[in-house]
């Protein structure tokens, strides 16, 4: 018998608040997600990392990945709005690679940034991240799809800035799709560098779950299974931040 949601919530919520990470299976996920909201536009949303812009900071360092960004704001249990389009920033104490710029990146399609199947995702975590920090009323929330392109003569980078921590409260990492890869092995880290877990995201939905100050994070390149044909990583990362 499947885990009643309930329970399967209450089990990440100690796994998160004892080691600061808690990997999640596509099996379980899908569940918490379906179990109060839709996915109804899901193979659309899938559809939309077709089209993606590439990411013109990380090639000017002779690295290649394709990436849309969007912000909402979050009130802790409630609603959750999308935010005008604005810049991604990071300072050099959490991004060493790009830290202290202000980034733009095409916007996320408002079809799916007001889709049912994002709206679902962001439900969820505003849910979940605001139980683990009860004293957040107001979240900045950052919604990123990247796909990470492969070739025989270039492995993709997911993280090309290593282990590292993303400088908000939580992260969701939830793949989308892979397709002729084989590694991406998302890794979990103590400060000390010390391996506190593995995970490889396989299925649509396998997910993490990462309470940012406390552990870092990374995943191993990609490379492609058959040589000359496409290879593609496809994740949906969402963070947390509480507002200022």
């Amino acid at each position: 018998m499947p885990t009643p949601p309930d329970s399967l919530v209450s089990s990440l919520f100690d796994a998160v608040r004892r080691d600061g990470f808690s990997f999640v299976t596509a099996d379980a996920m899908q569940p918490l997600l379906t179990s109060a909201r839709q996915l109804t536009d899901w193979p659309a949303f899938v559809q939309s990392w077709n089209d993606l812009g590439p990411d013109p900071y990380l090639a000017a360092k002779g690295r290649f990945r394709r990436r849309r960004h969007a912000t909402f704001i979050a009130s802790a249990h409630g609603a959750v709005a999308l935010a005008p389009h604005q810049a991604h920033y990071q300072s050099l104490q959490y991004n060493t690679l790009q830290g202290d710029i202000e980034r733009w990146f095409e916007p996320v399609d408002p079809a799916m940034a007001n889709g049912v199947s994002l709206l679902t995702i962001l439900a969820f975590c505003n849910d979940f991240f605001s139980s683990l920090a009860p004293s957040i009323a107001t979240w900045h929330v950052e919604v990123h799809q990247f796909r990470i392109e492969a070739s025989v003569d270039s492995a993709g980078e997911p993280t090309p800035e290593g282990s590292h921590r993303d400088g908000v409260d939580f992260v969701l990492v939830l793949l989308v799709d892979r397709h002729n890869i084989a590694s991406g092995t998302t890794t979990i880290h103590a400060p000390d560098g010390k391996l506190l877990g593995d995970f490889t995201l396989t299925h649509a939905f396998d997910s993490a779950l990462i309470h940012d100050p406390r552990v870092f994070h990374g995943v191993t390149p990609v490379t492609p299974l058959v040589p000359g044909e496409p290879a593609h990583r496809d994740v949906l990362v969402v963070t947390f931040r509480a507002k200022a």
